[in-house]
């Protein structure tokens, strides 16, 4: 399989891309993570989200830990290819580590961050720590 449209993207220096992922149906933006070469080919043939972790220095399996896994419907690349969207499904209907529906559960109110969604499971339940 020809691999010429991941030459198409836009790498940074490091060799990244800002990976946006945002929810089919609903549109709502979940999480902004990291891809690099790698990872995107994985999320292609695998059909699951697939980031890279700078913390970790790792490819990052999203959900292999909480089982919150992303199902990728579409991928798609801005009008620069430096930012790519992945339209996916949200298995658990949890996509941040905190417990949140999404990873913009605050929002600026009268100069200070308001949590404005709830957690719907605790992290430590999903993650199994005592």
């Amino acid at each position: 399989m020809s691999e010429d449209w991941l030459d198409t993207i836009k790498w940074n220096a490091g060799g990244l891309v800002p990976a946006v992922a945002q929810e089919t149906g609903s549109g709502e933006v979940l999480m902004l993570a990291w891809m690099n070469r790698e990872s995107l080919k994985l999320t292609r043939e695998t059909g699951h989200a697939v980031y890279w972790s700078r913390s970790r220095n790792a490819l990052w399996h999203k959900g292999e830990a909480s089982g919150h896994r992303q199902v990728v419907r579409a991928i798609r690349v801005d009008c620069d290819a430096d930012v790519v969207l992945l339209e996916v499904e949200q298995k658990g209907g949890i996509a941040c580590h905190t417990g949140h529906h999404n990873c913009f559960f605050r929002a600026l109110r009268a100069d200070r961050w308001v949590e404005i969604a709830p957690v719907l499971k605790d992290p430590d339940v999903i993650y199994n720590q005592p």
